[in-house]
Order: C-alpha cells, then sequence, then structure tokens
C-alpha cells in the first residue's frame, strides 16, 4: 500500500478509518475474552472475577476511556482493585512508569524491568505477553467487519480517498482487512508503526487537502482528539449501534462531506451523539 513518505493524493476527499472496534468487530472480544481475564488469572483475582471484569468492560470499552493503551487501563483497573479489593504489591512503581514512559510497549517495559526490580512491573509485562498469546488464539472466524462496512467504504472510494488510521499491529490489520475483501477500498494503511493517529492525519493533509474535504471514522475518544487536532471532522461510530452508524455514513455523512454542509450543526450534532454514548 505505499509508505506515508510516498503518500499522493488522488481524490479532493479523504475518509480515515480506524480498524478496532470502528471497522472490525474485534475490539470488545479481545477484551472481553483476553485482556480482563488475563488480568484476574496474573494476579489471582478470581475471587471477584465477575465485579472486576464487568469494571474492566466499562473502562476498556463502553466510557470515556474507550481505547485506552492497554497498559493505562490496567493501572486504572489496579489501582480500584488494590483500593476495593486486595493491595496490589508494587502498584506505585507501575503507576508512576504509566504516567511518565514516554513509550508504553511491551519493549519499553522491559527496558524498564532490566533498570528496576519489581513485582508489579513483571506481571505486567507477563499479562501483555499472555494477553497477546490469547488474542493470537482467538477464532479468525470471530473475528469479522461491522455490518454496513464494506459497502460505505466502497461507495466512499468512489469519490474519496480513502486511509486506514489504527493504533494496532500493522500485519493484524492487513490479515483482517485483506480476508475481508476491504483493502481495495483504501488507498494506504497506516498502523501502529506509522505514528499517532493525530501525526498521521496531519502527514496526510500535507498531500493537498482542503481540512474541510476530510473527515476521520473512530469509535473512541483518540479519534475524536486526533481529527481536532488536525482541525478535520469526525464521523463516530457508536459504540453497541455500529451497523445504524456505518449506514448513517453511507446515507447522509459521506454526503455532507462531499456537500460541503458537515461543518457546524451536523458535526455538533455528531459530536454530541458521541459523547453522550460514552456517557462523556
Amino acid at each position: 500500500m505505499g509508505k506515508l513518505s510516498d503518500y499522493k493524493k488522488r481524490k479532493d476527499f479523504l475518509v480515515c478509518v480506524d480498524s478496532d472496534g470502528c471497522a472490525m468487530d474485534t475490539m470488545d472480544i479481545k477484551h472481553i475474552r483476553c485482556f480482563g481475564p488475563c488480568m484476574v488469572e496474573e494476579w489471582g483475582l478470581s475471587q471477584w472475577k465477575d465485579e472486576i471484569l464487568k469494571r474492566w468492560n466499562e473502562i476498556n470499552l463502553y466510557t470515556m476511556t474507550r481505547g485506552i493503551n492497554r497498559f493505562k487501563g490496567l493501572s486504572i483497573a489496579l489501582q480500584e482493585i488494590s483500593e476495593k479489593y486486595i493491595p496490589v504489591e508494587d502498584l506505585d512503581i507501575l503507576t508512576e512508569w504509566v504516567k511518565n514512559s514516554k513509550e508504553l510497549s511491551n519493549d519499553a517495559l522491559q527496558r524498564t524491568i532490566d533498570e528496576k526490580e519489581s513485582i508489579c512491573l513483571k506481571k505486567a509485562l507477563s499479562w501483555s505477553k499472555a494477553v497477546n498469546s490469547s488474542i493470537n488464539k482467538l477464532p479468525e472466524e470471530e473475528k469479522v467487519p461491522f455490518e454496513g462496512v464494506k459497502e460505505a467504504l466502497a461507495y466512499a472510494h468512489e469519490t474519496a480517498d480513502v486511509a486506514i488510521v489504527s493504533s494496532a499491529n500493522l500485519d493484524a490489520v492487513l490479515e483482517e482487512w485483506e480476508r475481508f475483501g476491504l483493502i481495495p477500498y483504501t488507498d494506504i494503511v497506516l498502523a501502529q508503526d506509522a505514528g499517532s493517529k493525530a501525526f498521521c492525519i496531519g502527514e496526510l493533509l500535507k498531500a493537498g487537502y482542503e481540512k474541510n474535504n476530510v473527515v476521520m471514522c473512530g469509535d473512541a475518544p483518540g479519534d475524536l482528539d486526533a481529527a481536532r487536532k488536525n482541525g478535520v471532522f469526525y464521523y463516530p461510530i457508536l459504540v453497541r449501534k455500529e451497523k445504524e452508524s456505518w449506514t448513517g455514513f453511507m446515507d447522509e455523512g459521506f454526503s455532507r462531506l462531499k456537500a460541503g454542509t458537515y461543518k457546524g450543526e451536523y458535526q455538533e450534532k455528531k459530536i454530541q451523539e458521541f459523547l453522550v454514548n460514552l456517557g462523556g
């Protein structure tokens, strides 16, 4: 699909699309089946499993912290667990790392562990690796696009360039989008290795798009933030209302983008719907 530095504008309009939880119905299953249960297992929390898993999903899926980095989500959850259920050893060291580290990844965490002895940091890394392993074992048939995604992207691609702008792993994004025949309706794939979503949108704008001709489709506050930082429009894919959201984009959102009537009342209405849906 080419590199960001080599990207060329082909059409006047640009539609940026997040992957996990926006185009692909993969976010819920990863948290419900992998992230939360692996945390319960790693810290021996089975005694309070149901309450803890419910809270994990609220933090990572159904509130304004949806889409938060895994280690930030872990830090929030463990702080609540330490206060409510059982003390978490060395938790202050993990929270300090999450707060101050410029990179929140397995590799960055391993480098910190090499420098500083900490049970909590070691358990966080063990948890993160277990999550990755668990995700890799998820049945392929359970990782599918939301209804309406293919039709909406095919429709938009007739008159707009389409860019995947995701913080997920590049290989996973490519595999999922290729398997379901979505790649032909995209012009470039930008994943976590390309930089932040805000950075990627900013670089795409350098190809010559007018900001009023660009929209970011996303499902999390981070997507809205990336759009705002670049002065482009935001179209929300609402949690638990994904099919209706994609239908709405195809029926009205994209038409408004092309007609120049997205700005103002319509944009504010869509943002308000997004915030209300996540309790923001």
